[in-house]
């Protein structure tokens, strides 16, 4: 397990209403399953996670309660990545921590159909 960063419980209330923690995780098999799926991406954009869990530009409506996909785009570089990040609330066990269970870059393209086709919750102004 790593240790992330620190996700702003205001914001991210858009998405669940009872967040217990601002601490956010991804676990070693969840790294695993992203250099499975998405190869090289974790080893080339690891250190990008904290920023866009810290400040994402787009909190989407992820397709289970209590998940949300954020999106980033980093001026800088140009790059976009998408990250789907679980929350921790007062229903779950007191081991569960807010945790990343996928990260990838993505393309122009497929950032803008999210940002249209999702319920967009959150919106960096």
């Amino acid at each position: 397990m790593q240790y992330i960063g620190r996700l702003d419980r205001k914001i991210y209330s858009c998405v669940a209403s009872d967040i217990v923690t601002d601490e956010v995780i991804i676990t070693d098999e969840r790294i695993q399953h992203i250099r499975e799926r998405h190869p090289g991406d974790y080893e080339r954009y690891y250190g990008y996670l904290t920023q866009i869990v810290e400040n994402p530009n787009y909190i989407l409506e992820a397709n289970k309660s209590k998940s949300a996909l954020l999106l980033k785009a980093f001026e800088e570089n140009g790059k976009k990545y998408k990250i789907i990040l679980c929350l921790k609330t007062s229903t779950d066990p007191d081991e569960y921590k807010n945790s990343i269970i996928s990260f990838q870059k993505v393309e122009d393209r497929r950032y803008i159909r999210y940002t249209n086709s999702e319920k967009v919750l959150y919106r960096r102004e």
